[in-house]
Order: structure tokens, then C-alpha cells, then sequence
């Protein structure tokens, strides 16, 4: 594999312990409703995760097996969004995680996030293809189902919520909503999907990101105000650890655009 580019801000606030990750596990995983691991190898995984060290997490988290997959493929997603330079290699990536987290429904499928994982790598992908083509592909039906399964498992995964508000906002915004209908798309689905997440996770700076996108591709330019309110929020919210700070910093690179 190529080599994984390093975390590029200071993380030294992030550095947990297993004490303190389980002091903080609540707020950390608010969005994913990941319960706190058993397996001291898998608690590892995780404090690479929340120190920005991916390529350690992604590694322990195979090693581990089980809970640890939801860490790789945590990571792996992370870094690939955020940190891959090469389109190409971030779609490999994508792609590998969509494959394991559906094999881990096969093992686990009462485990949510082997869904939601499978979605989040499935519309990532789709977004670097073009939701055209992705739709075309039958991707949207896969993403759809994923994240409905995600939260009937764990009706307070916030990022399900959001993930399928942003389903929904993505496929009216590009195909229209006579035809966003054929793929189970609908505005006012969208907008209470944004809103539940914020409810679930009021301080998630990625949460305001995306609902700040949706409210736009859904309404337009009516909720553009709305939509700069929220972008500004996420730029000042406060990072817990190193993918939280890449939300922020991603807010922050808009508002200056």
C-alpha cells in the first residue's frame, strides 16, 4: 500500500490513555454510537485514531479483527477524504472499505457500523465519480439501504442521520426531484434527517457542514444565509481530536473561499 500521508497539524491534544479515552468516549463517539471496546488491542486502535496517527489505527484495527475493522475502516475513510492527494488511490481506498465492511455484516450484522461504513465509502466513492454515475451504477440503492439498516441498529447514530440527509440533498441536487424520486429521495426527508443529527450531536462541526450543504442543494439560495451561519459555527467549534480538526479546518478553507 502506498505510504499514508501523516496527520499535518499538532495533535498533541489528542494523545488519550485508555482512562481517558473512556472518560471522553461518550463525546468522542456521539456521532458514530460506537460502544467503547473490550479488547485492550481495539482500545488501541482507537487512541491512534483520535491522535490523527490513521495509518497506525488502520493497521491495529486489521491486526485486532472484530471491533477493530470499524477502527480500519474508520481510519482509512478519515484519511482518505481528508488527507489523499491521488483521486486514484483514494477510490481504491474507498472501495476496499465498502468490501470489508460488507463482509463484516456477514460476521456481525448486528454491528452498525459495518453498515454505515459500507455507505459512507459507497457515497464517497460516488461523489469522486459523479452521483450520475453512481446512481447509474445502482450505488444509491446500496448507500440507502446501508444507512436505513445503520439506524434501525442505532436510531442515535448521528452520523447515519446525517449521511442520509446527504443522500438525499446529493441526489435532487444532481438529478432533479421527479427523478430523485425514483431513487427514494425526497426534500423533506432530507431536511429532518439534517436536523435529527444536529439534535443528536449539537457540537458536531461536520454535522453543520453537511446540513449547511443540504439546506442549499435542497431550497436553494433562500437558505444560503442559514447555510453561511452554520459553516461559521463549525469553524469555531472546539476539536476533540485529530478528524474533528479536519472537519474544522475543512469549515474554515470555505468561509475564507
Amino acid at each position: 500500500m502506498a505510504k499514508w500521508t501523516t496527520f499535518p497539524h499538532d495533535n498533541s491534544a489528542f494523545v488519550y490513555t485508555p482512562t481517558t479515552l473512556k472518560k471522553h468516549w461518550a463525546r468522542l463517539h456521539a456521532g458514530d454510537a460506537e460502544p467503547f471496546p473490550k479488547d485492550a488491542a481495539v482500545v488501541q486502535a482507537w487512541i491512534d485514531f483520535h491522535a490523527g496517527d490513521f495509518r497506525a489505527a488502520y493497521d491495529a484495527g486489521l491486526a485486532a479483527g472484530g471491533a477493530g475493522i470499524t477502527v480500519a475502516n474508520k481510519a482509512q475513510g478519515i484519511y482518505a477524504n481528508y488527507l489523499e492527494k491521488k483521486e486514484k488511490v483514494k477510490q481504491e481506498m474507498l472501495l476496499e472499505i465498502a468490501e470489508r465492511a460488507e463482509a463484516q455484516q456477514a460476521d456481525d450484522p448486528k454491528n452498525a457500523n459495518a453498515y454505515y461504513w459500507q455507505a459512507f465509502a459507497l457515497g464517497r466513492y460516488g461523489q469522486s465519480i459523479s452521483v450520475a454515475k453512481a446512481l447509474a451504477q445502482g450505488l444509491g440503492t446500496k448507500i440507502k439501504t446501508a444507512l436505513e439498516t445503520t439506524l434501525q441498529l442505532a436510531p442515535k447514530h448521528a452520523d447515519a442521520h446525517i449521511a442520509l440527509g446527504a443522500f438525499h440533498a446529493e441526489v435532487i441536487d444532481k438529478v432533479g426531484k421527479l427523478l430523485g424520486k425514483t431513487q427514494g429521495a425526497d426534500t423533506a426527508t432530507g431536511l429532518k434527517m439534517f436536523e435529527q443529527a444536529l439534535k443528536l450531536n449539537p457540537t458536531s462541526a461536520i454535522a453543520m457542514i453537511e446540513r449547511a450543504n443540504g439546506l442549499v442543494m435542497l431550497e436553494g439560495d433562500k437558505r444560503m444565509a442559514e447555510a453561511e451561519s452554520l459553516y461559521a459555527a463549525a469553524a469555531a467549534c472546539e476539536p476533540m481530536d485529530a478528524m474533528e480538526l479536519l472537519d474544522i479546518e475543512s469549515a474554515r478553507a470555505e468561509l475564507e473561499d
